[in-house]
């Protein structure tokens, strides 16, 4: 490896280490707050709310780096201008294309390892997270999964213990559930078996249950049952992917099918995750533009003023084609690799030029 590209790969991840440490950081005081103020009523262990910070933390920091790469590009290219180390390169036959490519290859490397390693860390810990958490939140004695065996819930009425197992859910339905109602010491009441129930509300409408007590059973055309739970909650519960890991994320895709549950919101989660070294790269690339055309202005807080603004309208058009596709106002595909498209043509027209800046 040339000494060249050595040096521009150390400066880089000098820059992102920087970067990433300090936006870390912020992250990890935000979130810290954020928890202080949640047990501010709860008696736990001074260094518990820190803990859960530091747990949560890795999730959230994931979801900034597009940024991060930005920002570290831009800081970067700072460093250079300041020591003018770019002018040296130059003369020595370094185009500023070169220089953009071997930031773009680097940063693809490093999307790839974020993905697979990071990732999956922080998803492992964003999962303990809310484990530990739920034990000092009221949804604690509830509980729903998904498995191949279809969809679980566990509830707690009064002094009753629902165990509700159903093969499919629909729209506002269970379909084909079975039922067992215990006591608080988990002697078992009655069981209720029913191919439909209504769950739009927390009043659950059994469509012709079939009632088993003790030795005996006995059929009704409708039996009502109060829940915690109805299909908004249900959809609610599963709504946060990024506790999963990659290959939970497929298991949990398998499972949906099985149940019937649209698959739409997991999908959208790994396309978002296949497509982050490519966003990534991009965010690189269009970073690296605004630092060459905006080479002349001496004012360093100007400069990444305007890489966060472009960094804020990117955000905003991502998120805006992730609703249409979770929504299914339009392609999935579509809805991930749009933007990116978007961003890709941007920075082509904006790269023409490179090399005269």
């Amino acid at each position: 490896m040339r000494t060249y590209v050595k040096f521009i790969i150390f400066t880089f991840l000098k820059s992102f280490t920087n970067i990433f440490l300090i936006m870390f950081g912020l992250v990890l005081i935000l979130n810290l707050l954020s928890e202080l103020d949640f047990f501010k009523d709860i008696e736990v262990n001074t260094y518990f709310p820190l803990y859960l910070s530091l747990l949560n933390s890795l999730s959230l920091i994931f979801e900034m780096f597009p940024f991060i790469f930005l920002i570290s590009t831009q800081f970067f290219f700072i460093n250079f201008f300041k020591n003018n180390e770019l002018d040296i390169f130059k003369y020595s036959g370094l185009k500023n294309s070169n220089i953009v490519k071997i930031l773009s290859f680097l940063t693809f490397f490093m999307g790839i390892l974020i993905i697979i390693f990071f990732y999956n860390l922080s998803s492992n810990f964003k999962n303990f997270y809310l484990e530990l958490k739920s034990n000092y939140t009221s949804d604690n004695k509830y509980l729903a999964v998904i498995t191949n065996n279809g969809l679980w819930i566990k509830d707690k009425i009064d002094d009753k213990i629902l165990i509700i197992n159903s093969n499919k859910i629909e729209p506002n339905y269970l379909v084909e559930t079975f039922i067992s109602e215990f006591d608080t010491n988990f002697e078992i009441i009655r069981n209720i078996k029913s191919d439909k129930i209504n769950i739009k509300n927390n009043e659950w409408i059994i469509e012709n249950p079939k009632i088993f007590i003790k030795n005996r059973s006995e059929e009704q055309t409708e039996l009502k049952i109060i829940s915690n739970f109805n299909y908004q909650r249900i959809q609610s519960l599963f709504s946060n992917l990024s506790s999963l890991s990659i290959l939970e994320l497929f298991e949990l895709k398998k499972n949906y099918k099985l149940l019937g549950y649209s698959t739409v919101e997991v999908d959208v989660q790994i396309n978002k995750l296949t497509s982050y070294p490519f966003y990534f790269l991009l965010m690189t690339i269009f970073s690296s533009i605004i630092m060459f055309n905006s080479r002349k202005l001496k004012n360093s807080g100007v400069i990444i003023s305007l890489g966060l603004f472009s960094s804020v309208i990117i955000y905003y058009v991502n998120n805006f084609f992730y609703v249409l596709g979770n929504t299914e106002r339009i392609s999935l595909l579509f809805s991930i690799w749009i933007p990116l498209m978007i961003l890709s043509i941007l920075n082509m027209i904006m790269l023409k030029n490179i090399n005269e800046k």
